[in-house]
């Protein structure tokens, strides 16, 4: 394996499948199986999922709604997805915890780091819900956020699209893909891989991100594998000479896959 440890960002919206709102369950069970693959071969598996399939918290202020109460009902929205990713994953008989930002003790645990990194070395998924708590954060900032806090080797965000492109490929038929790009050059080039609070945690911490195509079925196995899936995202471009705390990364780690630049929640 590449990697001890990861943090994979999932898209609330692409959830939706093909459907306009709401939990696609065959999209739901994909997802599953993805995840319950890599952790039944040894990798330690955090999971942060966007709730933009069932209500995002910028939509408030369009419906007059105060933006703070907004975002807590974005948060509430990730909370429903993350309790269907775990229940899938334990339909498939993975063992996974959900800890969550805000206070729902009825259904998932409060997020504590060290509780949340003993979970990770019993080999149990967690799940991340509510974000990091707080209105004007979004998911991107909690996968970011939550990665750093436990020591995960990579963030892997999944989206819809291969990776990271010039423009948005699904408007402009001339966008090119990025094999490799540096996190200077991202934001050199005003490309949107997360939103900017969360890209700058990755950036400070020397936290590399890989975003890849999660609805193409198998590319998290092979990203896990070390196959060319995706666009990687360092400080030099490359996986060498990282920050030594990524453990899990090896030095002749090499990506040459291509990448989107829309944004998912």
């Amino acid at each position: 394996m590449k990697y001890n440890r990861i943090l994979l960002k999932l898209s609330g919206e692409a959830l939706m499948g093909k459907q306009q709102y709401g939990i696609d369950s065959d999209r739901l069970m994909q997802y599953a199986e993805e995840v319950r693959a890599v952790a039944e071969a040894g990798v330690q598996v955090a999971v942060v999922i966007g709730g933009g399939n069932i209500f995002r918290g910028v939509q408030a202020e369009a419906f007059g709604l105060d933006r703070v109460q907004g975002d807590y009902m974005g948060m509430l929205a990730t909370v429903i997805n993350s309790m269907a990713l775990q229940s899938a994953l334990e339909k498939l008989g993975t063992p996974t915890r959900l800890l969550s930002g805000l206070t729902i003790q009825r259904v998932c645990e409060p997020y504590i780091r060290r509780r949340a990194m003993r979970h990770l070395e019993k080999g149990r998924v967690v799940i991340f819900g509510a974000g990091i708590g707080s209105p004007y954060f979004t998911t991107d900032s909690a996968a970011s956020l939550r990665a750093i806090e436990v020591e995960a080797d990579v963030v892997l965000k999944g989206t819809r699209v291969d990776g990271i492109y010039t423009a948005d490929p699904e408007k402009d038929p001339t966008a090119t893909r990025f094999p490799q790009i540096t996190f200077d050059e991202v934001m050199e080039k005003n490309l949107n891989v997360m939103d900017m609070t969360a890209f700058t945690l990755c950036k400070e911490n020397n936290l590399p991100i890989i975003v890849f195509d999660m609805n193409k079925e198998g590319n998290l196995g092979k990203l896990i594998n070390g196959e060319e899936v995706g666009t990687l995202v360092t400080m030099n471009g490359t996986a060498h000479n990282l920050d030594p705390k990524h453990s899990g990364l090896q030095p002749d780690l090499h990506h040459s896959s291509t990448a989107s630049a829309e944004q998912q929640a």
